[in-house]
C-alpha cells in the first residue's frame, strides 16, 4: 500500500526568492529583533519554569509511586504508557535548558540538563546539544543539518538516488513506515547517547556516562525486582515505543516536508529559519503536547526565548514576514503530518521507479 500523490496536500514551496540582507544593523532580522526586544519577549520567566519543572518532577514521582504500589500486575502497562508521556515532557524541558531559556548561564543549564536528560530519561545532554546546535545553525540543509542526513530514511530525491543498504530497502515505502519506525526512536536515543561517550566532541564523559548508566541500572533493577521477567520486558517495550512515538510526533511537524537546502544555498538568517520551518496551530492542548515546538518559526529565530512568550512573538513575526514578503507556513497538527508523509512518499519515487525497471 502506498500514498497516492494527490491524496495528501504537500507544503507549499516558498514563493519569494531567498535574498541575503546581511547581519548588520539594517538587516531584516535585526529590525525584527528590535521589535521583539521592545515587546519584552526575551525576558526570563522563572515563575513559569519553576511551576513547569515542579509539575513534571511531581508527575515522574507519581509514576514511580504507582509502579511500586501496583506490584506484579499487567496494569503496570498503563504506568508504562503514563511514564512515556512524562519522559517526553522531560525531554522537552531538557530542550529548553539546552537553549538557555530557563537559566542565562551555561553552568546551571548543563547541570540541570544532565539531571533531566541523562539521569531522568537516559539521553546524553552533551550529545543531543551538539547535534541540535548544528541543526539550528543550518535547518534542513542536506549536508549540514544532522536531522536530514540520510540514515534509515531519505529526505530528498538526490538522497534516494544515492541511497544504499537499509535506506534503499525502506525508502520506497518510507511514508508508510514512518510512524512504525518511531517506536524505535526511544531505543535509538539511548544507543546514540552511549556511543557518543566515545566521541572526541563529548565533554564531561565520566559524568555523562555515570548518569546515563545510573538511569539504565536503576530502571532495569526496579523493573525486574517488582515485575516478573515477562511483564518487565513488556513494560520496557510499551514505555520506550510510546516514548519514541511521542518524541517523533513532537519534532516531526517542525521541518519535515518543508523546503531543503543544498550546497551554497544559504539565504540570510531570517529566511534560512522561516522558510524551512512550519508552525502548528491548535490552542493550549497542542502548546502543552508539543512543549512550544509548535511555534517552530519563532523558536528558530529566537532559540533562547522562553516558551510562554512564543505565542505572543508569533503575532509580531507573522506580521513582519508579511511586511517583507517572506512566506510564513502554519497548519494544523494532522495536516503537518500529512505534509511530512507526502514529502517522504514523493522523495522515495526514484527508488520505487528503479525497482520497477529492474
Amino acid at each position: 500500500m502506498t500514498f497516492p500523490t494527490d491524496a495528501l496536500t504537500e507544503a507549499p514551496a516558498p514563493t519569494a526568492r531567498p535574498r541575503t540582507s546581511g547581519s548588520g544593523t539594517g538587516s531584516d532580522f535585526s529590525r525584527l529583533s528590535q521589535r521583539i526586544a521592545e515587546a519584552g519577549l526575551l525576558a526570563r520567566r522563572p515563575g513559569y519554569y519553576t511551576a513547569r519543572l515542579g509539575l513534571v518532577t511531581a508527575l515522574l514521582a507519581a509514576g514511580a509511586v504507582a509502579f511500586v504500589m501496583l506490584g506484579d500486575t499487567w496494569w503496570q502497562l498503563a504506568v508504562a504508557a503514563f511514564l512515556a508521556v512524562v519522559f517526553g515532557q522531560l525531554a522537552l524541558v531538557t530542550h529548553d535548558m539546552a537553549h538557555r531559556q530557563i537559566f542565562t548561564r551555561r553552568r546551571p543549564s548543563e547541570i540541570w540538563g544532565r539531571l533531566f536528560g541523562n539521569l531522568g530519561i537516559g539521553m546524553s545532554y552533551g550529545w543531543w546539544m551538539n547535534k541540535h546546535t548544528r541543526h539550528h545553525a543550518n535547518p534542513n540543509h542536506e549536508e549540514l543539518d544532522p536531522d536530514v542526513a540520510p540514515d534509515i530514511l531519505v529526505w530528498s530525491t538526490d538522497q534516494a538516488r544515492s541511497s544504499r543498504g537499509l535506506a534503499r530497502f525502506l525508502g520506497g515505502h518510507q511514508a508508510l513506515l514512518f510512524f512504525p519506525l518511531l517506536t524505535l526512536e526511544g531505543f535509538n536515543l539511548h544507543v546514540s547517547s552511549i556511543r557518543a561517550l566515545r566521541a572526541p566532541s563529548t565533554k564531561s564523559r565520566v559524568l555523562e556516562g555515570t548518569l546515563l548508566f545510573t538511569h539504565i541500572v536503576v530502571c532495569l533493577s526496579a523493573l525486574f525486582l517488582v515485575l516478573s521477567p515477562g511483564k518487565a520486558v513488556a513494560f520496557v517495550l510499551v514505555n520506550q515505543c510510546l516514548f519514541g512515538v511521542y518524541l517523533g510526533c513532537a519534532f516531526a511537524p517542525n521541518h519535515k516536508g518543508m523546503p531543503t537546502l543544498t550546497g551554497d544555498d544559504r539565504p540570510d538568517f531570517l529566511r534560512r529559519q522561516v522558510l524551512t520551518s512550519r508552525n502548528v496551530r491548535g490552542g493550549p492542548f497542542v502548546d502543552v503536547l508539543l512543549g512550544g515546538l509548535n511555534y517552530q518559526i519563532e523558536h528558530h529565530l529566537f532559540p533562547s526565548m522562553p516558551t510562554p512568550h512564543l505565542k505572543r512573538a508569533q503575532v509580531i513575526v507573522r506580521d513582519y514576514c508579511a511586511e517583507i514578503g517572506v512566506p510564513y507556513h502554519e497548519t494544523g497538527l494532522i495536516q503537518s503530518y500529512r505534509e511530512a508523509l507526502t514529502h517522504l512518499h514523493r522523495v522515495g519515487e526514484p527508488i520505487r521507479r528503479q525497482r520497477k525497471e529492474a
